[in-house]
């Protein structure tokens, strides 16, 4: 097995705290995210030896036959795409408890193996870390100038206008955070995504499980998911949209999602349970996301022309391009991101709570007094109905735009261009 040298070139990441933190924690580790998102690169950076089960069939093999052999290195080691021989986790497991060390072995994963009752039994031994595509402080296309900690703790905001265009940040929602289409053209990066989504539909939602899947059927799927981004669409409505000559039902639509899911191509946002001082109910929906809003605008043909001249979906794609980046930061901040809609129809694109109760609404808009002033009301009625007497005052309600300036508002909102936040 193979030893392994810190990559050149290595871009950090944010998540790379989060698997510090974990390795100190936690005898192993597994990483995991969407395949492409930077997960082996990632665990490089932290191992001192590797084996890369992708890559390397005889040591596939040799998971059944010689168990012990894999296991063998300098550690921290690195189990690449583990899930390919999922024997590994028992080993593994086992290995964790002699001599009770942190910090042993990183096993990073595109997919979750269909035995969760086997994963399970890490518990105490392995710890895990999502990564997601970059975000665009990682891509250098934000000045990160405010820090989403410092909003959690209701400091003020000013700050210059970045020099990122709005046709800029067009680009970065078509492009997205893929480590591979860093400085590649729009057209370049979605042919590259085309042939990812492409795969996805022939070989791995059908590998994830073993269940073989219909591809057309699978990429009206997303087609379908794609046209529903950042909305509260059912099932029911995701399988009548995808619906071709051979019909999708919705229990086959629950089925795709699902496999999706466990392929990290699917992370809906669940909704914020809290408590309200009004009789309003809320809604338990999900909001449909995938991992990079760049899947959808491949999947829908969103080149930045076209997305200029249809500013309803361009306006759903930078809020699942803000989604993508809150969840990304969060982790620093040891938060969750949610989202907020109740029997009302009052909603907010994002509530960012902490694991200690602190909390800030979160409304997306591309720009423009009109629909910032629109906005900020819908965050103050927020307020008004969340009973903070249990739940506590937000740090902040904010409004996250394109382009522009941060500032806060004299009503109590504040104005912050997604091209200057970082975590």
């Amino acid at each position: 097995m193979t030893e392994t040298l810190t990559p050149n070139g290595y871009i950090p990441r944010i998540s790379d705290h989060s698997i510090a933190e974990a390795l100190e924690a936690m005898p192993a580790i597994v990483i995991e995210g969407p395949k492409g998102c930077g997960k082996t690169w990632s665990g490089r950076n932290f191992a001192r030896s590797e084996v890369l089960l992708d890559q390397d069939v005889n040591a596939r093999q040799s998971v059944s036959t010689a168990p012990g052999r894999i296991l063998e290195g300098d550690e921290p080691r690195l189990l690449d795409e583990w899930q390919l021989a999922g024997e590994i986790w028992n080993q593994v497991r086992h290995a964790c408890d002699e001599g009770h060390q942190t910090g042993k072995f990183i096993l990073t994963g595109s997919a979750v193996p269909p035995d969760d009752i086997t994963r399970h039994s890490g518990a105490g031994r392995i710890g895990r870390v999502r990564l997601r595509p970059m975000s665009l402080l990682e891509s250098d296309e934000s000045t990160g100038d405010v820090s989403l900690q410092t909003l959690l703790e209701g400091e003020s905001v000013a700050t210059s206008r970045p020099d990122v265009s709005f046709e800029e940040v067009i680009d970065a929602v078509c492009r997205g955070g893929w480590p591979r289409n860093l400085g590649k053209s729009v057209r370049s990066a979605q042919i590259l995504l085309r042939s990812y989504i492409g795969e996805i539909c022939r070989t791995d939602i059908s590998s994830v499980d073993g269940v073989v899947r219909d591809p057309d059927g699978v990429g009206r799927l997303l087609a379908s998911f794609s046209r529903n981004v950042a909305t509260l669409a059912s099932f029911s409505k995701l399988a009548e949209e995808a619906s071709g000559e051979r019909g999708l039902n919705r229990t086959t639509a629950t089925e795709y999602v699902r496999s999706l899911e466990r392929l990290f191509i699917v992370e809906d946002l669940p909704h914020w349970s809290t408590h309200l001082r009004s009789r309003a109910t809320l809604l338990s929906s999900p909001k449909r996301h995938l991992a990079d809003p760049s899947l959808a605008a491949a999947i829908l043909g969103a080149n930045s022309g076209r997305l200029l001249r249809d500013l309803k979906t361009l306006g759903f794609l930078f809020e699942s391009l803000v989604v993508r980046d809150l969840r990304v930061y969060s982790q620093i901040s040891d938060a969750t991101v949610y989202h907020y809609r109740d029997s009302a129809k009052l909603e907010a694109d994002a509530i960012v709570e902490t694991r200690d109760g602190r909390w800030m609404a979160v409304e997306v808009k591309l720009g423009g007094e009109e629909w910032i002033e629109e906005a900020a009301q819908s965050l103050l009625r927020l307020r008004n109905k969340v009973d903070t007497d249990r739940v506590g005052e937000p740090a902040k309600l904010l409004i996250i735009t394109a382009t522009g300036y941060g500032y806060d508002r004299p009503d109590g909102t504040t104005v912050l261009p997604i091209t200057a936040l970082g975590p």
